[in-house]
């Protein structure tokens, strides 16, 4: 997934973006060097399901900083510099991050009320930012790969709820996608970004 335009987009990373960025990379380094065959890391900060005795309530938090690997990683990082940096700058830092976490608990929370695996990943907060970049620029154009051709992001939220709700409802044999943690931080990205702007009324382009 990229902008259309990089020209005008792409700008210098903006200090929550930066640092969430940072810490995301931190936790991996740590559960590479450290996780092993028990996964003596990942089993601490990991999204148990909650009638487990692994279950603990700061995982809640922990495990959107965490990730079962490096293109997981890769791919949630790229998109929160691409899409958060944007975000941080019409919001400020602190309402920015809010967001981010209020994003990442709902996708939690949904987790845990719908599948029954254990969850590590960004994905739900990430989820929660592009929805609210929709919101705002419904019309900026991007490439989602490996779609050849550019679609708005009014649109491409859309597929992408789209293709979560269905995975979430019909389940690949396999499959290791949390869809119902992208929606529910997809759905409190819109309900967040539409009670804000209420007051600011922001829509972009």
């Amino acid at each position: 997934m990229a902008f259309n335009n990089y020209g005008n987009r792409f700008q210098q990373t903006t200090p929550v973006v930066l640092n969430l960025i940072i810490i995301n990379v931190l936790v991996y380094i740590v559960q590479f060097l450290f996780d092993g065959p028990e996964e003596k890391i990942s089993r601490v900060i990991a999204l148990f399901p909650y009638e487990t005795p692994f279950f603990k309530p700061y995982q809640l938090v922990t495990h959107m900083f965490a990730h079962g690997g490096f293109f997981h990683l890769l791919f949630n990082m790229f998109v929160l510099w691409m899409f958060g940096s944007l975000l941080e700058r019409a919001w400020g830092p602190k309402r920015f991050l809010i967001f981010y976490l209020v994003c990442g608990l709902a996708a939690g929370v949904a987790h845990l009320a719908l599948e029954n695996v254990p969850a590590v990943g960004a994905s739900g907060a990430i989820m929660g930012l592009f929805a609210a970049f929709a919101y705002l620029f419904p019309n900026t154009e991007l490439i989602i790969f490996p779609i050849p051709v550019p679609v708005k992001a009014k649109y491409a939220v859309a597929i992408m709820a789209a293709i979560d709700l269905f995975g979430g409802v019909y389940p690949a044999a396999g499959g290791n996608i949390a869809h119902f943690a992208h929606l529910g931080g997809l759905v409190m990205g819109f309900i967040l970004v539409i009670i804000w702007n209420k007051t600011d009324k922001k829509t972009f382009y």
